[in-house]
């Protein structure tokens, strides 16, 4: 029986483990599983190891080590900020400013200090996707406590002026917060350049395992405890460590920053052939996001008179895997957040796919792709 070869192309979702990271991670699973805390000599040595990726991290980012603190990843580190903000700056105020398309750890959680009193400023994006730093300035009042805006968003692939927020943030003396889950391991990022005091990364978006990730958090700045119970991660996160899952990050880190050039250059120039051909062959077609401004595997496209969903299933019926949008919000039928925030009405917004392009992914699956998209598409649009 011939064996199926799968097309994946939902990297925004989540990424392959590197075959290295497996490897590095497996010994820690069974072997060396003993506890960072503990004062016998297996316990100290895997205690330095953690430090010693701790290290590593915070060079990719321009950080210090003791700035880098373990999570379980990018939702955790979202919520902590925000949470950290209200605990430690009430007595400032209670003014906090994010953008309208944020991922839901952070909206969400907004939500829930709305609900204590806090006032958001939810600030509109432009048709590309991307905030005017004027509005930005403007929000701010004598009671903002902090800044909260992604670095890159996760279904339309734009990308924000974080450098210009970080001056404005700075100027203002605000806190400045970066949700860069998909964006760390993909581009350079340099917190003291950008002005940035609190950044969000997560593993399985670069290649690394699921579950783990870490915070940069400026040590000139007050960060709380999330979790209360030990004194891990400097007494700042309670709880053991995720040894093999760290272990995994930082190779999954050393692998994609040593990479870099050259995965964003074949993924560029794969979204750009994708991107092209479905804009200039398959007729009523609308790119969602900034051409430019945009992660370089991230394609967002509506598909008038079509319905994502079924387009997807069909799809998938060809071993072909895309998304609709955000993995965290699939179970949700309503029309993308993101979507209606940069003016798409509820039918163009539900017949929106998301294609995002790894290192992995070859010409040859591009075309296929193409090929599968243009069927789909005419077939769909013939029983309309």
């Amino acid at each position: 029986m011939e064996e199926t070869i799968m097309i994946y192309l939902d990297h925004a979702a989540t990424t392959a483990a590197y075959p290295e990271v497996v490897s590095e991670m497996t010994p820690y699973l069974d072997r060396q599983y003993f506890n960072p805390s503990g004062s016998y000599r297996e316990g100290r040595l895997l205690h330095k190891k953690l430090d010693k990726i701790r290290e590593k991290l915070a060079a990719v980012i321009h950080a210090s080590p003791e700035e880098i603190i373990f999570t379980s990843g990018g939702t955790e580190a979202d919520n902590w900020v925000l949470l950290n903000a209200a605990r430690t700056s009430s007595c400032k105020g209670r003014h906090i400013i994010t953008s309208s398309i944020e991922h839901h750890a952070i909206l969400h959680t907004c939500g829930f200090l709305e609900k204590q009193g806090f006032e958001v400023t939810y600030l509109p994006v432009t048709r590309n996707g991307i905030i005017d730093c004027d509005m930005l300035n403007d929000a701010i009042r004598p009671d903002t406590i902090l800044i909260s805006i992604m670095y890159a968003n996760n279904e339309i692939g734009t990308l924000q002026p974080v450098h210009k927020i970080g001056q404005i943030a700075q100027k203002n003396s605000i806190p400045f917060h970066t949700d860069a889950v998909q964006a760390y391991g993909h581009l350079p990022i340099q917190v003291d350049d950008d002005s940035i005091d609190f950044l969000s990364v997560s593993a399985h978006k670069f290649g690394g395992p699921k579950g783990v990730g870490f915070l940069y958090a400026n040590k000139e700045l007050t960060l709380t405890p999330l979790l209360y119970g030990g004194a891990q991660e400097a007494g700042r996160r309670a709880g053991t460590e995720n040894v093999a899952g760290i272990i995994g990050m930082g190779t999954a880190s050393d692998i994609s920053t040593a990479h870099q050039k050259e995965h964003t250059l074949l993924q560029q120039t794969l979204r750009d052939h994708l991107m092209n051909r479905i804009l200039s062959e398959i007729p009523m077609t609308r790119l969602n996001g900034s051409r430019q401004e945009r992660l370089p595997g991230n394609i967002n496209v509506s598909f008038a008179g079509i319905d994502s969903a079924t387009l997807i299933a069909m799809l998938e019926a060809k071993d072909i895997y895309v998304s609709g949008g955000s993995a965290c919000s699939s179970s949700d039928p309503s029309p993308s957040h993101v979507l209606k925030a940069i003016g798409l009405s509820d039918e163009m917004a539900l017949s929106a796919v998301r294609i995002t392009i790894g290192h992995e992914n070859t010409p040859e699956e591009i075309e296929e792709t193409f090929r599968q998209i243009k069927d789909c598409v005419h077939e769909l649009r013939s029983l309309a």
